[in-house]
């Protein structure tokens, strides 16, 4: 009996261990409209997702003007200070990043900021269990730099080669905002849970348009290594247990018929959007021009109810 009563303490301990979530958003520099307002837009729907989620949730959004690097470093210093080492931390990089073979960088409005300084500010954090979801384009060439043991990494792309802008934080989002990605039915997304989603949605997306595949995401989760786009040999387990989005108010938005509807036609915006850049080249620029503005100004509208 004394025994079943330490066990059960300690399952009860381990589920407040865990009950806090400190999330840090940034949404970096676009360096044209059309980015800065989609990196603008993931970095609210996150917000609003992640805020939706419940009093645990600790939610930290830089965009815009506010996306720069002492901005960042205050904001990583005050999580710093306030989490304890059972909440889990989630660093959440939206935007444009490079990689010169050597060193990736993160842009933001300034000085960019290194992989390694990422890595140094995330270090402070007392959080045993940390995510690192690096969703910009050469993101794979952070990786190395940022991996630690009870740290995971996801990368949208599978090198610092891969340099063209990505689509993956858009299937990231539609992944919290799916009730069918919580495939063990525990009212809770893991990030393993939403990993496989997006990576399956944005394949997809390029096979749809018939273009060839320019960001292959990765993780790693082991704290050394490769990184790796299937789990096994112990890869994935960090992952899999690590609870991204528990599940409740946030769905009630997003089985809204009405913000359902908002929600695709955003999607299909940006998708409109990937495929005018795309065939820039061979239209007339005024008709880019206008088809291009037209679908940045609708997409706002759409951004606005969204956030009512």
């Amino acid at each position: 009996m004394k025994r079943a009563i330490l066990l059960a303490s300690a399952c009860f301990f381990a589920l407040q261990a865990h009950a806090t979530t400190y999330y840090v958003i940034v949404a970096g520099l676009g360096g044209e409209l059309d980015y800065e307002q989609r990196f603008t837009s993931a970095a609210k729907d996150l917000d609003r997702i992640f805020q939706s989620s419940g009093p645990t949730a600790h939610v930290v959004t830089l965009k815009g003007a506010q996306a720069t690097a002492a901005q960042f470093r205050d904001a990583m210093s005050s999580v710093a200070r306030e989490a304890k080492a059972e909440d889990d931390f989630v660093l959440i990089l939206i935007g444009h990043g490079s990689f010169d073979g050597v060193e990736y960088k993160f842009n933001l409005i300034g000085p960019d900021v290194t992989a390694g300084e990422i890595a140094a500010l995330c270090g402070r954090i007392p959080s045993r269990r940390q995510l690192i979801v690096d969703t910009t384009s050469a993101s794979g060439g952070a990786v190395s730099a940022l991996e630690k043991s009870g740290r995971a990494v996801i990368a949208a792309t599978k090198s610092g080669t891969e340099k063209n802008a990505t689509v993956f934080v858009r299937y990231w989002i539609e992944a919290l905002q799916d009730p069918s990605v919580d495939t063990d039915k525990s009212d809770s997304v893991s990030a393993m849970e939403a990993f496989r989603y997006t990576t399956q949605k944005t394949a997809a997306f390029y096979d749809a348009e018939k273009r060839l595949a320019t960001e292959h995401a990765v993780f790693n989760d082991v704290g050394h290594g490769e990184a790796v786009r299937e789990s096994g040999n112990g890869e994935g387990s960090l992952l899999s247990s690590f609870t991204l989005l528990r599940l409740g108010a946030s769905q009630t938005a997003a089985n809204d018929p009405a913000k359902l509807a908002l929600l695709a036609r955003k999607e299909e915006l940006e998708q409109k959007i990937d495929i005018l850049k795309y065939q820039k080249a061979a239209m007339d620029p005024a008709d880019y021009k206008k088809q291009l503005t037209d679908a940045l100004v609708e997409l706002a509208q759409v951004q606005g109810k969204l956030d009512e």
